[in-house]
């Protein structure tokens, strides 16, 4: 099950409620983080720095209430080792922005230099329950 961030989450009560008019993220770009986020406004961790890395653009299929990127994510490659990733984020923009869920990866990621990391869309799937 992915985390939603309390600003995803405003957003279905406002839109289910029709309070106000929660504005639709026009694009999305998966993060990983070697350091999962501890509290509900997607604050307290820490999103991969090493050289190579940068968020990637994902667009979404929907199956029920699981959301799953339509292709395969690639991050790198590698400019030198990375710090071990253990989750992914998904924000509004590819720097800073807002963040809308985080979740655990299923196994964690350790890149060498010159590696790249390649994601099942189930690997990086969110769902609302």
């Amino acid at each position: 099950m992915a985390d939603f961030t309390n600003t995803s989450e405003e957003a279905i009560l406002d839109w289910w409620g029709a309070i106000g008019s929660p504005t639709r993220p026009t694009a999305h770009w998966i993060s990983l983080f070697t350091v999962i986020p501890s509290a509900d406004d997607g604050t307290g961790g820490t999103e991969c720095s090493n050289s190579g890395y940068a968020r990637q653009s994902v667009t979404w299929s929907r199956s029920a209430q699981t959301l799953s990127p339509t292709a395969t994510v690639t991050f790198g490659p590698a400019g030198e080792a990375w710090t071990e990733v253990v989750a992914f984020g998904v924000h509004s923009l590819v720097s800073g922005g807002v963040i809308y869920a985080f979740k655990g990866l299923t196994t964690s990621r350790t890149l060498g230099n010159g590696d790249s990391a390649e994601f099942a869309t189930s690997d990086l799937s969110v769902t609302l329950d």
